[in-house]
């Protein structure tokens, strides 16, 4: 027999199907609840461990740089020195005054060169100490959120563990009922389900209210609730509703009104 084509359904076999999706999925909320927020802090952590490594990294490039700027200043300065030897040398062999003056200043030049990579060379020593120790210090953090990383991830493969039947199969029930709702109106009750906070896409009167949001229902919209020929939705809140009756709930009925009882004529007697 060919399946029936969700389009052709009643608006009571829509509701139903919705109200037994919904009932499906709190199933499915409560299993996320109780895991918690373990996904996010593990997510969180994970991100954490990537940016520390991202800065281990950046930092010891820094030290790596700063240690080749050191032996380019050790260089430069051995440089100068030699020079200063040479031109103190020179001076000996000058033919006049003049040349003598121009080694001078190159010997002066090649002496502020050696102080200015004294200088430079300290100020990279100072870098590297403090870039060492942030490097440790990130190291240490690296280490502690990896443990806390490897805890979490414990505790939330423990409760997966626990739930992933359960919740497998609910999933399973939930994507052969969609299988049955009309595409438009499944994806109506997403989307009013996405934008609850409780996550309810449809719910019952409860009292004369919304079981979603508990404004109250005027009658008339109540008796149509109660027809099932459309869909109505609550003017509050948006959520589709239907009568308790068809969600499979009973309320309790109101205590009957005691019926008065019968005065009592007593007749004079006559005189």
């Amino acid at each position: 027999m060919a399946k029936k084509d969700p389009s052709e359904f009643t608006v009571e076999e829509k509701l139903k199907s919705l109200y037994q999706l919904q009932t499906i999925l709190t199933e499915i909320d409560k299993i996320k609840i109780l895991r918690g927020e373990l996904p996010l802090e593990v997510k969180d952590l994970e991100d954490e461990i990537v940016g520390l490594g991202t800065r281990i990294e950046n930092i010891t490039n820094d030290i790596k740089k700063v240690r080749e700027n050191i032996v380019a200043f050790n260089e430069e300065m051995e440089q100068a020195k030699r020079l200063i030897e040479k031109y103190t040398e020179d001076q000996n062999n000058v033919r006049n005054n003049r040349e003598f003056d121009l080694l001078n200043k190159e010997i002066e030049y090649n002496r502020l060169v050696i102080e200015h990579d004294e200088k430079k060379i300290n100020d990279a020593k100072n870098s590297e100490r403090l870039k060492n120790d942030e490097l440790e210090k990130t190291k240490t953090q690296l280490e502690e959120r990896t443990k806390d990383l490897e805890l979490k991830k414990s505790e939330l493969d423990e409760i997966i563990a626990e739930t992933k039947a359960e919740e497998e199969k609910l999933r399973e029930q939930a994507r052969n009922l969609e299988l049955t709702i009309e595409s438009r109106l499944l994806a109506s009750f997403k989307r009013i389900r996405k934008n609850s906070r409780n996550g309810l896409g449809i719910v019952y009167v409860e009292r004369d209210a919304c079981a979603g949001c508990f404004s109250k229902i005027p009658p008339q919209r109540q008796m149509d609730i109660r027809m099932r020929k459309k869909i109505i939705v609550c003017e509050n809140c948006g959520r589709i509703m239907i009568d308790p009756e068809l969600a499979g709930i009973k309320q309790e009925q109101p205590a009957e009104a005691a019926a008065p009882k019968k005065r009592s004529i007593r007749r004079k007697s006559a005189e």
